[in-house]
């Protein structure tokens, strides 16, 4: 039987800071010079993979990706093998299934602002720790992956759960806020709650 690992979702004030921009020249050039890990890492059919949705993307950008379905989008890949992520929705809720890049069990999922999942991880160490900045900071693709996803307007970002299974793959759940009006998910506080 398979391991499932729950994963922290982190919100509020911990989510990351801004990330640097990566460029398709500079995409191209990294690819070009990299090593069998980042072909892993940043492959076509990768969730981190700039070349993901056919042309060229930042990852650290968000993307709608609920407006669009993952059949037509990723068509290409699928046709000839090379996806390893999947999205849809339910009557309930958003699913997100894609592999990890196996390169360090370190993947960490963020909501910012209630508007953005980010996905990331560090795929390799800077070298001098004691003078490392946030390896987000800068050149991030150089040590880490990420994917920011836009949530949809009915998305309840309070409730969503990530897991990775057996070590690979990374399932984010993102339950639909089911309530009638306001679909942010703000409830009215009721008086227990504002400590009346």
């Amino acid at each position: 039987m398979g391991s499932r690992k729950q994963l922290e979702v982190h919100t509020g004030d911990q989510t990351p800071h801004k990330w640097c921009i990566l460029g398709e020249e500079v995409f191209k050039r990294f690819i070009f010079q990299g090593s069998p890990t980042v072909h892993k890492v940043f492959n076509e059919g990768s969730l981190f993979s700039p070349l993901l949705f056919g042309k060229f993307f930042d990852p650290s950008d968000a993307f709608p990706l609920w407006e669009f379905e993952s059949d037509n989008l990723l068509s290409n890949l699928r046709s000839s093998g090379r996806s390893t992520v999947d999205w849809f929705q339910t009557d309930h809720e958003y699913v997100l299934k894609a592999e990890l890049p196996g390169v360090g069990n370190n993947v960490q999922v963020f909501v910012d602002k209630g508007k953005v999942v980010e996905i990331s991880g560090q795929w390799r160490q800077q070298g001098d720790q004691s003078k490392a900045k946030n390896w987000r900071s800068e050149n991030w693709w150089e040590y880490g992956y990420v994917r920011r996803l836009e949530l949809p307007e009915d998305a309840d970002w309070r409730k969503i759960e990530a897991y990775v299974n057996n070590d690979i793959l990374l399932e984010i759940r993102i339950p639909m806020n089911l309530l009638d009006g306001d679909p942010q998910g703000n409830v009215a506080a009721n008086d227990s709650e504002v400590g009346v």
